[in-house]
Protein backbone atom coordinates (compact mmCIF):
# COMPACT_ATOMS: atom_id res chain seq x y z
CA UNK A 1 0.00 0.00 0.00
CA UNK A 2 1.44 3.32 -0.97
CA UNK A 3 2.25 5.73 2.03
CA UNK A 4 3.10 9.19 1.68
CA UNK A 5 5.12 10.53 4.49
CA UNK A 6 5.71 14.63 5.51
CA UNK A 7 9.65 14.53 6.89
CA UNK A 8 10.72 16.36 9.61
CA UNK A 9 12.88 19.27 8.62
CA UNK A 10 14.74 20.88 11.41
CA UNK A 11 15.30 24.84 10.80
CA UNK A 12 12.57 24.33 7.68
CA UNK A 13 9.35 23.08 8.40
CA UNK A 14 7.67 23.45 11.95
CA UNK A 15 3.51 23.30 13.15
CA UNK A 16 3.08 26.06 10.97
CA UNK A 17 4.33 24.83 7.28
CA UNK A 18 2.74 21.41 8.77
CA UNK A 19 -0.59 22.94 8.53
CA UNK A 20 -0.28 24.39 5.39
CA UNK A 21 1.16 21.34 3.87
CA UNK A 22 -1.59 18.76 5.18
CA UNK A 23 -4.17 20.68 4.12
CA UNK A 24 -3.34 20.75 0.97
CA UNK A 25 -3.54 16.94 1.47
CA UNK A 26 -1.62 13.75 0.26
CA UNK A 27 -0.09 12.73 3.41
CA UNK A 28 -0.82 9.77 5.43
CA UNK A 29 1.12 11.04 8.54
CA UNK A 30 4.04 13.75 9.13
CA UNK A 31 7.11 13.78 12.11
CA UNK A 32 7.58 16.64 13.83
CA UNK A 33 11.06 18.65 14.22
CA UNK A 34 13.35 16.61 16.79
CA UNK A 35 13.25 17.09 20.41
CA UNK A 36 16.77 17.06 22.09
CA UNK A 37 17.43 14.95 24.60
CA UNK A 38 20.38 15.39 26.28
CA UNK A 39 20.05 14.01 30.07
CA UNK A 40 17.21 16.12 31.87
CA UNK A 41 13.25 14.91 32.28
CA UNK A 42 11.72 17.18 29.74
CA UNK A 43 8.97 19.39 30.81
CA UNK A 44 5.39 18.60 28.84
CA UNK A 45 5.82 22.07 27.65
CA UNK A 46 8.32 21.83 25.68
CA UNK A 47 7.11 18.29 23.33
CA UNK A 48 4.23 20.92 23.26
CA UNK A 49 5.80 23.91 21.97
CA UNK A 50 7.58 21.39 19.52
CA UNK A 51 4.59 19.43 18.17
CA UNK A 52 1.78 21.56 19.44
CA UNK A 53 -0.83 19.12 17.63
CA UNK A 54 -0.48 17.22 20.96
CA UNK A 55 -3.09 19.04 22.10
CA UNK A 56 -5.27 18.36 19.39
CA UNK A 57 -5.32 14.57 19.58
CA UNK A 58 -1.94 14.48 17.89
CA UNK A 59 -3.01 15.28 14.77
CA UNK A 60 -2.98 18.76 12.08
CA UNK A 61 -6.18 20.77 11.85
CA UNK A 62 -6.51 18.98 8.46
CA UNK A 63 -6.55 15.04 10.29
CA UNK A 64 -2.77 14.58 9.69
CA UNK A 65 -1.64 12.32 12.65
CA UNK A 66 1.76 13.44 13.34
CA UNK A 67 4.90 11.80 15.38
CA UNK A 68 6.80 13.15 18.08
CA UNK A 69 10.74 12.90 17.21
CA UNK A 70 13.37 12.42 19.68
CA UNK A 71 17.06 13.13 19.25
CA UNK A 72 19.41 11.54 21.87
CA UNK A 73 22.22 9.41 22.79
CA UNK A 74 21.71 7.89 26.36
CA UNK A 75 19.25 4.88 26.16
CA UNK A 76 17.69 5.80 29.94
CA UNK A 77 17.45 9.43 29.72
CA UNK A 78 15.59 8.65 25.97
CA UNK A 79 13.13 5.69 27.75
CA UNK A 80 12.27 8.57 30.24
CA UNK A 81 11.57 11.35 28.67
CA UNK A 82 9.52 8.65 25.62
CA UNK A 83 7.64 7.37 28.92
CA UNK A 84 6.54 11.07 29.57
CA UNK A 85 5.69 12.09 26.37
CA UNK A 86 3.77 8.89 26.59
CA UNK A 87 1.30 10.56 28.73
CA UNK A 88 0.56 13.10 25.99
CA UNK A 89 -0.64 10.26 23.73
CA UNK A 90 1.27 11.37 20.49
CA UNK A 91 0.77 9.60 17.08
CA UNK A 92 3.82 8.28 16.97
CA UNK A 93 7.47 7.94 18.46
CA UNK A 94 9.99 8.31 16.07
CA UNK A 95 13.88 8.15 16.68
CA UNK A 96 16.52 10.56 15.05
CA UNK A 97 19.72 8.80 13.90
CA UNK A 98 19.80 11.02 10.92
CA UNK A 99 20.62 14.23 11.94
CA UNK A 100 24.15 15.54 9.69
CA UNK A 101 24.07 18.79 11.53
CA UNK A 102 27.61 19.33 12.99
CA UNK A 103 25.92 20.88 16.41
CA UNK A 104 24.17 17.64 16.76
CA UNK A 105 26.67 15.52 16.02
CA UNK A 106 29.33 16.63 18.49
CA UNK A 107 27.62 15.32 20.95
CA UNK A 108 27.07 11.89 19.55
CA UNK A 109 23.83 12.37 18.55
CA UNK A 110 21.84 12.10 15.38
CA UNK A 111 23.30 10.32 12.41
CA UNK A 112 26.92 9.99 14.76
CA UNK A 113 25.37 7.18 16.48
CA UNK A 114 25.45 5.30 12.72
CA UNK A 115 28.93 4.15 13.94
CA UNK A 116 27.69 2.09 16.31
CA UNK A 117 25.17 -0.20 16.11
CA UNK A 118 24.82 -1.23 19.32
CA UNK A 119 23.63 1.81 20.63
CA UNK A 120 21.24 2.34 18.28
CA UNK A 121 19.65 -1.24 19.82
CA UNK A 122 20.09 0.23 23.47
CA UNK A 123 18.04 2.93 22.43
CA UNK A 124 15.57 1.44 20.92
CA UNK A 125 15.23 -1.37 23.36
CA UNK A 126 14.87 0.85 26.06
CA UNK A 127 12.30 3.04 24.64
CA UNK A 128 10.72 0.05 23.17
CA UNK A 129 9.92 -0.91 27.06
CA UNK A 130 8.32 2.25 27.72
CA UNK A 131 6.39 3.01 24.47
CA UNK A 132 2.32 0.96 24.69
CA UNK A 133 1.39 -0.73 21.69
CA UNK A 134 -0.87 1.29 21.10
CA UNK A 135 1.78 3.90 19.89
CA UNK A 136 3.61 3.43 16.77
CA UNK A 137 7.17 3.47 17.25
CA UNK A 138 9.72 4.17 14.43
CA UNK A 139 13.06 5.57 13.53
CA UNK A 140 14.73 7.61 10.81
CA UNK A 141 18.02 6.35 9.63
CA UNK A 142 21.03 7.65 7.12
CA UNK A 143 23.29 4.85 5.14
CA UNK A 144 26.50 5.89 7.86
CA UNK A 145 28.84 8.28 8.79
CA UNK A 146 30.88 8.41 5.97
CA UNK A 147 29.87 5.37 3.98
CA UNK A 148 27.58 2.43 4.07
CA UNK A 149 29.53 -0.49 5.51
CA UNK A 150 27.15 -0.87 8.52
CA UNK A 151 23.81 -0.02 6.98
CA UNK A 152 22.40 -3.13 6.96
CA UNK A 153 23.97 -3.67 10.57
CA UNK A 154 22.16 -0.20 11.92
CA UNK A 155 18.68 -1.28 10.31
CA UNK A 156 19.00 -4.87 11.85
CA UNK A 157 20.12 -3.34 15.50
CA UNK A 158 16.46 -0.85 15.29
CA UNK A 159 14.45 -3.93 14.15
CA UNK A 160 15.73 -5.88 17.00
CA UNK A 161 15.40 -3.01 19.89
CA UNK A 162 11.64 -3.18 18.76
CA UNK A 163 11.01 -0.16 16.09
CA UNK A 164 8.24 -1.26 14.16
CA UNK A 165 8.68 0.59 10.96
CA UNK A 166 12.10 2.65 9.76
CA UNK A 167 12.40 5.84 7.13
CA UNK A 168 15.96 5.49 5.23
CA UNK A 169 17.76 8.87 4.06
CA UNK A 170 19.32 7.95 1.37
CA UNK A 171 22.74 9.34 1.74
CA UNK A 172 25.24 8.94 4.78
CA UNK A 173 26.10 11.90 7.36
CA UNK A 174 28.75 13.32 4.58
CA UNK A 175 27.19 13.13 2.15
CA UNK A 176 24.59 15.65 3.78
CA UNK A 177 22.11 16.76 1.28
CA UNK A 178 23.70 16.67 -1.74
CA UNK A 179 22.64 15.19 -4.80
CA UNK A 180 22.21 12.19 -5.71
CA UNK A 181 20.60 10.15 -2.97
CA UNK A 182 20.98 6.35 -3.48
CA UNK A 183 17.59 4.71 -3.49
CA UNK A 184 19.09 1.59 -4.12
CA UNK A 185 20.42 1.10 -0.51
CA UNK A 186 16.87 1.41 0.54
CA UNK A 187 16.32 -1.41 -1.31
CA UNK A 188 18.70 -3.53 0.27
CA UNK A 189 17.42 -2.54 3.45
CA UNK A 190 13.87 -3.49 2.91
CA UNK A 191 15.35 -6.59 1.56
CA UNK A 192 17.58 -7.36 4.67
CA UNK A 193 14.61 -6.65 7.76
CA UNK A 194 10.77 -7.83 7.85
CA UNK A 195 9.48 -4.48 8.79
CA UNK A 196 8.58 -1.49 6.55
CA UNK A 197 10.45 0.58 5.03
CA UNK A 198 10.63 4.29 3.46
CA UNK A 199 12.91 6.21 1.47
CA UNK A 200 13.76 9.22 1.68
CA UNK A 201 15.62 12.14 -0.03
CA UNK A 202 15.74 13.48 -3.35
CA UNK A 203 12.26 13.30 -4.04
CA UNK A 204 11.16 17.09 -5.93
CA UNK A 205 8.93 15.72 -8.32
CA UNK A 206 6.42 12.92 -9.45
CA UNK A 207 8.47 11.48 -11.44
CA UNK A 208 11.20 11.64 -9.31
CA UNK A 209 8.77 9.77 -7.10
CA UNK A 210 8.03 7.19 -9.42
CA UNK A 211 11.93 6.39 -10.35
CA UNK A 212 12.76 6.49 -5.83
CA UNK A 213 9.91 4.18 -5.83
CA UNK A 214 11.14 1.54 -8.43
CA UNK A 215 15.13 1.78 -7.52
CA UNK A 216 14.36 1.04 -3.97
CA UNK A 217 11.14 -1.26 -4.14
CA UNK A 218 9.55 0.12 -1.73
CA UNK A 219 6.27 1.69 -1.54
CA UNK A 220 6.47 4.67 0.82
CA UNK A 221 8.11 7.42 0.61
CA UNK A 222 8.56 10.69 2.89
CA UNK A 223 8.99 13.81 0.96
CA UNK A 224 10.91 16.53 2.49
CA UNK A 225 12.55 19.52 0.68
CA UNK A 226 10.24 18.92 -2.43
CA UNK A 227 7.36 19.25 -0.40
CA UNK A 228 8.67 22.90 1.12
CA UNK A 229 9.30 23.74 -2.74
CA UNK A 230 6.02 22.52 -4.09
CA UNK A 231 3.22 22.23 -1.05
CA UNK A 232 0.83 20.41 -4.37
CA UNK A 233 3.06 17.92 -4.54
CA UNK A 234 1.82 14.91 -2.64
CA UNK A 235 -1.41 15.89 -4.24
CA UNK A 236 0.04 15.41 -7.35
CA UNK A 237 1.61 12.33 -6.82
CA UNK A 238 -1.77 10.89 -5.67
CA UNK A 239 -3.25 11.80 -8.85
CA UNK A 240 -0.43 9.93 -10.18
CA UNK A 241 -0.70 6.83 -8.40
CA UNK A 242 -5.00 7.08 -9.05
CA UNK A 243 -4.66 7.48 -12.80
CA UNK A 244 -6.24 10.69 -12.43
CA UNK A 245 -4.86 13.76 -14.78
CA UNK A 246 -1.98 15.70 -13.49
CA UNK A 247 -2.12 19.49 -12.89
CA UNK A 248 0.24 20.89 -15.13
CA UNK A 249 -1.13 24.82 -14.68
CA UNK A 250 1.72 26.59 -12.66
CA UNK A 251 0.09 29.82 -12.44
CA UNK A 252 -4.04 28.18 -11.50
CA UNK A 253 -1.31 26.40 -9.21
CA UNK A 254 -0.07 29.65 -7.25
CA UNK A 255 -3.48 31.08 -7.24
CA UNK A 256 -4.52 28.29 -4.92
CA UNK A 257 -1.65 28.75 -2.94
CA UNK A 258 -1.89 32.50 -2.20
CA UNK A 259 -4.81 31.92 0.81
CA UNK A 260 -2.18 29.54 2.36
CA UNK A 261 0.63 31.59 1.65
CA UNK A 262 -1.78 34.41 4.20
CA UNK A 263 -2.32 31.63 6.53
CA UNK A 264 1.21 30.70 7.11
CA UNK A 265 1.57 34.44 7.74
CA UNK A 266 -0.96 34.60 10.10
CA UNK A 267 -0.09 31.53 11.95
CA UNK A 268 3.83 32.57 11.47
CA UNK A 269 2.84 35.79 13.18
CA UNK A 270 1.06 33.58 16.40
CA UNK A 271 4.26 31.75 16.90
CA UNK A 272 7.57 33.92 15.67
CA UNK A 273 8.92 37.26 17.57
CA UNK A 274 8.34 40.08 15.25
CA UNK A 275 11.97 40.27 14.42
CA UNK A 276 12.49 36.97 13.17
CA UNK A 277 8.92 36.35 11.64
CA UNK A 278 9.59 38.16 8.06
CA UNK A 279 12.82 35.97 7.66
CA UNK A 280 10.40 32.96 7.90
CA UNK A 281 8.61 33.93 5.34
CA UNK A 282 11.35 34.34 3.45
CA UNK A 283 12.72 30.76 3.67
CA UNK A 284 9.49 29.22 2.46
CA UNK A 285 9.35 31.90 -0.58
CA UNK A 286 13.09 30.84 -1.01
CA UNK A 287 12.00 27.26 -1.82
CA UNK A 288 8.78 28.04 -3.04
CA UNK A 289 11.12 29.63 -5.87
CA UNK A 290 12.35 26.60 -7.67
CA UNK A 291 9.08 25.79 -8.79
CA UNK A 292 6.74 29.21 -8.91
CA UNK A 293 8.12 32.34 -11.29
CA UNK A 294 5.53 34.38 -8.99
CA UNK A 295 7.42 33.41 -6.04
CA UNK A 296 10.64 34.97 -7.24
CA UNK A 297 8.97 38.24 -7.78
CA UNK A 298 7.31 38.20 -4.54
CA UNK A 299 10.28 36.96 -2.58
CA UNK A 300 12.30 40.09 -4.64
CA UNK A 301 9.02 42.60 -2.64
CA UNK A 302 9.69 41.27 0.51
CA UNK A 303 13.75 40.33 0.69
CA UNK A 304 14.60 43.87 1.96
CA UNK A 305 11.63 44.02 4.62
CA UNK A 306 11.78 43.13 8.48
CA UNK A 307 8.59 44.86 9.26
CA UNK A 308 6.00 42.65 10.05
CA UNK A 309 3.59 45.78 9.69
CA UNK A 310 5.02 46.55 6.16
CA UNK A 311 5.60 42.95 4.87
CA UNK A 312 1.75 42.57 5.00
CA UNK A 313 1.20 45.29 2.83
CA UNK A 314 3.70 43.99 0.62
CA UNK A 315 1.65 40.55 0.68
CA UNK A 316 -1.73 42.09 -0.10
CA UNK A 317 0.32 44.37 -2.78
CA UNK A 318 0.79 40.87 -4.72
CA UNK A 319 -2.14 39.46 -3.88
CA UNK A 320 -1.56 37.43 -1.36
CA UNK A 321 -4.88 37.87 0.96
CA UNK A 322 -4.11 38.79 4.39
CA UNK A 323 -6.22 40.11 6.84
CA UNK A 324 -6.17 44.01 7.63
Amino acid sequence: MEQLLLAPMDGLSDHVLREVLTRIGGYDRATCEFVRISGSLLPHRTFRRICPELDSGGLTRSGTPVAVQMLGSDPASMAENAQLLCELSPAGIDLNFGCPAKTVNRHGGGAMLLATPEILFKIASAVRKVVPGRIPFTAKMRLGVADTAKALECAHALEAGGVEALVVHARTKLDGYRPPAHWEWVGHIRSAVKIPVAANGEVWTVDDYLRCRAVGGISAVMLGRGAVADPFLARRIRARIGGAPLSCDRHEDWRELLPLIAEYWRLAQGKVVPKHVSGRLKSWLAWLRRTFVEADELYAAVRTVNDPSEASRVLASRGVPVAG
